[in-house]
């Protein structure tokens, strides 16, 4: 069945309309109460609702503006004395569009991060109030740094790894093959790779912290302790995470130029004009 335009208004309509809550504590509830705003939280349709609601939110904006929920991101350069300018114009056409919306920011948890040495490190208002400085702040599970490196990143990857390791060694006490390597599969191993394109370690002693993690797990297995890490790979018929991470940065690479990503594969790429790259390594080839 094809829903039109006017029938998908009016049920989100109606799913929006004449609602009530209330609020259940050990047993005891309180008197409902009825919801005349907002949507419900935890829904499928809530982020795509606020979104729509905010969606004029860049109007006037210079610089360019991230909406992802309620998570709104305003990034810009910040070299010369007219790029501040604009940032700071477009602050205040953000609180101005709050007013209008009654959709105000909470400015005390409103944060500024400078990138780059040549930033000149101004200051920033937001609705009167003076917008905090960070180094580092968390966006969508990533801690993203000033200095663009994933150090803390990994940090907290290995980390919570290592305790979801903990909790297993602890509380299963059949540690063979088949129950391990699952076990690592599914709720350590995706914690190492969260992101991890966009967050990819580079030092030597970040990649090590996080292989750390999949040497202890590998080590768990009854029988595999004394044995070489690259030989319990490949008993376990895994690889390294260093390759893994190598095989996913091929994957987004060819979706990239392929075309099979939303991103501009020139904001990546320089793309070279010959269509015969071989062309000189064909010429040194032998003659028979």
């Amino acid at each position: 069945m094809v829903m039109k335009t006017d029938d998908i208004i009016q049920w989100i309509g109606g799913w929006l309309s004449n609602r009530h809550q209330r609020v259940v504590l050990n047993g005891c509830a309180s008197s409902w109460s009825r919801v005349d705003s907002g949507v419900p939280q935890g829904s499928v349709l809530g982020p795509l609702l606020f979104l729509i609601y905010i969606n004029d939110l860049d109007d006037n904006i210079i610089n360019k503006l991230s909406k992802f929920a309620d998570d709104t991101k305003l990034i810009g350069k910040a070299t010369t004395e007219e790029q501040v300018a604009s940032m700071r114009h477009d602050l205040l056409e953000l609180g101005k569009w709050s007013e209008d919306w009654l959709m105000l920011f909470n400015a005390e948890k409103c944060k500024v991060m400078h990138f780059g040495t040549q930033n000149v490190n101004s200051s920033y208002t937001l609705d009167g109030v003076s917008l905090a400085v960070t180094g580092a702040e968390r966006d969508l599970g990533v801690i993203v740094d000033s200095d663009l490196k994933a150090s803390k990143q990994c940090v907290k990857a290995a980390a919570t790894a290592n305790r979801i390791l903990g909790m297993i060694s602890r509380t299963i006490s059949n540690k063979s093959i088949e129950i391990i390597r699952p076990l690592y599969k599914s709720l350590v191993r995706p914690h190492l790779e969260y992101c991890v394109q966009a967050w990819r370690p580079h030092y030597q002693k970040d990649i090590e912290l996080l292989e750390r993690v999949q040497r202890r797990a590998t080590r768990m297995i009854g029988g595999y302790k004394t044995k070489p890490y690259e030989e319990r790979l490949q008993l376990l018929g895994l690889t390294t995470l260093e390759t893994r991470r190598l095989r996913g940065d091929l994957i987004e690479t060819f979706k990239i130029v392929g075309g099979y990503s939303r991103l501009n594969k020139l904001d990546f790429f320089s793309m070279h004009n010959s269509v015969n790259t071989l062309s000189g390594y064909n010429n040194r080839l032998p003659k028979y």
